[in-house]
């Protein structure tokens, strides 16, 4: 698989409060900054007067996508003089991104227990000055007078209120009702000032229980406004400009609700606006996994704190009202704010940091989408899907400018990195929506709330979603080839098939090489998993799998294909964990055949070599063989296969099958910072040096005679560094996919964009070809992989010069119904 094609809602609730980074200059940080485990959360006035929890604690958080061992560890408390350092022992680890707790000493009031605690202490911390270290020893701390955050083995160390040990400058001092916690993004930026900000207690255990001091009694019930309006939370920009703080009694007409998964809540909006365009009306109300018990179109009044969530690396921020929350409702059956036309500009965004600029809702669509954040908008007119409706979670993506890109089938094409296509809008039917494909219509009236989400950045949340009527796109067949001795190579990305899937799955794969692909001579395959898929186990052999998917080729009337592959080892090669995917080569013995050379493994580089010291004819040192598995550029991604064949008599062909490392860890195009980061390009660069260096050795050695075809999921666009890197800029190999038009170029769909992540490249020796991509998936919303196959045919007689009409380069490409 390419890109994240699942989506989820990333929770917020077990983050205590979420806050957005100051812009502002810092201080030198004190101590080295904790990439692993931090303090998130301390209270000190468990039990007091007027307190809701009876104990003292201390939250701890992973930053880490592992668990993180806590054995031997100490957290150590010490008054605001800081001279004696009181120890709680520690065990067991903190969950992957998760929390841990540290319950204290308790005092004679309170009504609510904490969550199940990890760890238990008798500490009586104070309710308004002191220090918090964690440490990674069982030692006290002793003699580090104020500077203990830089003492051996301080892990991260908070001090609040008058004391003057601390990094760098204190946090804000502890009530009977208030604790301190880091904000959403757990920013460490050593100053416990900047760090932690004050607002009512909320503690979350290793199990993901989260109590808030204002689930127990004391919430509000004063039906009186507050004076903090939605505009007032929202700002003239991207971020709150009270965010952080608590607000009480806003009001608002809820417009929308989220009943289920654990980001849960509602949005409203205020009727009367404001006179800041800049401003939005809207904004969402985050009860985490808790219903909130509220309707569309009641009057409420909503307390909380001023959150920004930025729901992963890269992201911009949801200006929200987090937890502990209280909502008030006043009435029902409210008439609700008149929605506005969605009116996108043809820009879609500026440059450098977006939250650091003035926001410009006339010259860039990502500015109007984040001025009307959180308010009820309207798609008036008709418009045209762009992706196929994703029935799971009910989304689709349809363009609001027609004309930008257009494919020939319907959809809008990625043709540049500085045309993301402006135009591109993703609605997300709360009800649910109906399959259908590329290039439908839907009716216009679609009315919803803006929300900012992880995968897919800005949404329209719908509460009614137009009719959608379905187009005439129909999957593509490729004609029969003009001449019997033409080699037919297919790339496939068949989505992590397995042994274990449905016999359905595998009739469709099937059908579409026999039917689709006219039975092609050799099929390039990638995610081809090992035989009980992701359930581990150490089982990496992969025969059960291609042996079923042989035998339904056959079935539905194909050839008795031949298939050569290499195991990978175990938990080595990426995708989804324990189904050690790796590429496959079938072919038809009957129209071609495998040259099998002996001595490839998982570990074992092929190499080329000469037949004759003094002769170009070379081979390889094993068939099939993997390209430098040893590099650091293949970690934790597939290896490439190699593969040498013989055709139209006596013809050597090279084949090089490929799925490079996925765009996994890269920021979205709604990023924060634009342009978008592109990590996880680094790789994939390095990757395609590999393989061109291995092509260069063919050319090379061969006194550039050999044939060479390098095919698979390259994970990267055809204006990407990494095909330039792969063809040598077009001198060593060539990009096929930029024989079709600029708007035919695609084989994958995400995120609205038709765009190129699969490739077909082939040497200068090749004169003679015909090229296509086969849609027959990614339009689809019924699909069997994500992909559409792409296929080339070399084509016989194209060995004399000058070269007959149907061999020269520009000749038409493979016809396809």
């Amino acid at each position: 698989m390419a890109n994240l094609s699942a989506r989820r809602w990333t929770t917020a609730a077990s983050l205590s409060f979420v806050v957005a980074a100051s812009l502002t200059a810092l201080p030198a940080p004190a101590n080295a900054l904790s990439a692993d485990v931090v303090i998130s959360a301390v209270y000190g006035g468990g039990g007091n007067s007027g307190a809701a929890f009876k104990n003292d604690f201390v939250e701890l958080a992973n930053l880490t996508a592992s668990p993180v061992s806590v054995d031997g560890w100490t957290v150590q408390y010490a008054s605001a003089a800081g001279v004696v350092f009181q120890t709680t022992a520690l065990s067991g680890s903190i969950p992957a991104n998760g929390r841990y707790l540290i319950r204290q000493a308790a005092g004679a009031a309170g009504t609510l227990d904490l969550p199940t605690p990890d760890a238990t202490g008798t500490v009586p911390m104070s309710a308004t000055s002191g220090v918090v270290a964690l440490v990674t020893a069982t030692y006290s701390l002793v003699g580090c007078g104020t500077t203990c955050a830089t003492a051996p083995n301080v892990k991260d160390l908070v001090g609040y209120g008058a004391t003057a040990n601390v990094e760098t400058l204190a946090a804000p001092g502890l009530t009977n009702t208030t604790a301190i916690a880091r904000g959403g993004d757990l920013v460490d930026t050593d100053n416990n000032s900047v760090d932690f900000t004050s607002g009512v207690p909320s503690a979350t255990n290793a199990a993901g229980v989260t109590v808030n001091a204002g689930d127990g009694p004391g919430n509000p019930t004063d039906p009186t406004p507050g004076t903090t309006r939605i505009h007032d939370i929202q700002g003239s920009g991207r971020i709150s400009p009270i965010v952080g703080q608590s607000v009480t009694n806003v009001p608002g007409i809820v417009t929308a609700v989220r009943t289920t998964g654990s980001s849960r809540g509602y949005w409203m909006q205020d009727p009367s606006a404001d006179a800041d365009p800049l401003t939005s009306e809207g904004l969402f109300v985050f009860t985490g996994s808790t219903t909130p018990a509220v309707a569309i179109g009641d009057s409420v009044l909503a307390t909380g704190r001023v959150t920004e969530y930025r729901p992963t690396t890269g992201a911009q921020t949801l200006t929200e009202l987090g937890g502990p929350i209280n909502t008030i409702r006043l009435t029902g059956g409210n008439a609700l704010p008149t929605p506005v036309p969605v009116s996108l500009a043809d820009a879609f965004t500026k440059t450098g940091s977006l939250e650091a600029q003035p926001l410009e809702p006339g010259s860039y669509a990502l500015d109007w989408l984040e001025v009307h954040e959180g308010m009820r908008v309207t798609v008036a007119q008709d418009t045209r899907l762009i992706s196929p409706v994703n029935t799971e979670f009910g989304e689709l993506w349809v363009t609001l400018k027609p004309a930008q890109n257009p494919t020939p089938r319907g959809g809008s094409a990625y043709v540049s990195y500085d045309d993301p296509n402006s135009g591109r809008l993703m609605l997300q039917a709360l009800d649910g929506a109906p399959a259908a494909n590329v290039g439908s219509t839907l009716a216009g009236g679609s009315v919803g709330v803006v929300d900012y989400q992880s995968f897919g950045g800005y949404v329209i949340q719908t509460t009614a979603l137009g009719a959608i009527t379905e187009g005439s796109l129909r999957p593509q067949k490729v004609t029969p080839p003009k001449k019997a001795g033409d080699l037919s190579i297919v790339t496939y990305n068949v989505e992590n098939l397995t042994a274990a899937d449905s016999d359905a799955k595998y009739a469709r794969l099937a059908q579409a090489v026999v039917v689709n692909l006219g039975k092609p001579d050799v099929l390039a395959l990638e995610e081809i998993q090992d035989n009980n898929g992701t359930a581990g186990g150490g089982v990496v052999a992969a025969d059960q799998t291609i042996a079923r998917f042989v035998a339904a080729i056959e079935a539905a009337g194909g050839p008795t294909y031949q298939a050569r592959s290499i195991d990978p080892n175990d938990g080595t090669d990426g995708g989804a964990p324990g189904g050690n995917i790796r590429q496959v080569f079938l072919f038809n013995p009957a129209r071609t055949t495998f040259v099998d050379r002996p001595g490839g493994d998982a570990d074992t580089a092929v190499t080329v070599q000469k037949v004759r010291p003094t002769s170009n004819q070379i081979m390889l040192s094993a068939s099939p063989g993997r390209i430098n598995p040893a590099s650091s550029a293949w970690n934790a991604s597939r290896k490439p296969l190699v593969g040498e064949f013989r055709y139209d008599g006596d013809k050597q062909l090279f084949v090089i099958a490929n799925h490079f490392n996925s765009k996994g860890g890269d920021h979205p195009l709604t990023a924060a910072v634009q342009p978008p980061v592109r990590t996880s390009e680094v790789q994939r660069v390095s990757q395609a040096t590999e393989v061109r260096d291995f092509v260069a050795d063919l050319a090379a050695k061969s006194g550039n005679t050999a044939r060479v075809v390098v095919l698979g999921d390259i994970n990267d666009y055809q204006f990407s560094p990494t095909l330039a890197t792969l063809t040598d800029n077009g001198a060593l190999l060539r990009t096929l996919i930029n024989d079709l038009p600029a708007n035919e170029r695609y084989s994958y769909v995400f995120d609205g964009n038709s765009q190129t992540l699969d490739h077909i490249l082939i040497s200068p020796t090749i004169k003679g070809y015909s090229y296509g991509v086969v849609h027959i998936n990614a339009e689809f919303s019924d699909q069997a992989s994500d992909h559409d196959p792409q296929i080339l045919r070399i084509l016989t007689g194209c060995g004399s010069e000058p070269l007959p009409v149907r061999c020269r380069p520009g000749s038409p490409v493979v016809d396809v119904e």
